[in-house]
């Protein structure tokens, strides 16, 4: 029996949700899905600057479980950089967070409606 899979805490989801050329048609074969967990790997360790046992403390994961998510987000990034394909963040398994004070440490952006928000 397949061991469940273990919620993904995310703090916030994106702004935006499509990025790439914007003259490519939106069929199937023109974009790449990044789902909300990649992305927040990508927040946390090349925005955020987190190690990646940090950002597994983060989202309440192993360590390996990052490094494989992180591995497959920046495939994404790239094949969409590279052959000009739209990337669209949505899906994955994931949770929102509960913010600041209900356990989230320093990466944790205040969310109203699902979207983060920084403290400027």
């Amino acid at each position: 029996m397949a061991r469940p899979m273990k919620w993904r805490k995310v703090c916030c989801l994106p702004e935006t949700n499509r990025f790439g050329p914007l003259d490519s048609p939106a069929d199937a074969k023109n974009h790449v899905i990044m789902t909300i967990d990649e992305y927040e790997t990508i927040r946390l360790i090349d925005l955020d600057g987190f190690t990646q046992e940090e950002c597994a403390t983060q989202m309440n994961v192993a360590r390996s479980t990052v490094q494989g998510i992180y591995i497959e987000a920046r495939k994404k990034l790239a094949e969409s950089l590279v052959n000009g394909k739209v990337l669209l963040i949505a899906g994955g398994e994931y949770r929102l967070c509960e913010g600041l004070g209900n356990g989230c440490g320093r990466g944790c952006h205040r969310h109203r409606n699902g979207r983060c928000f920084t403290d400027d």
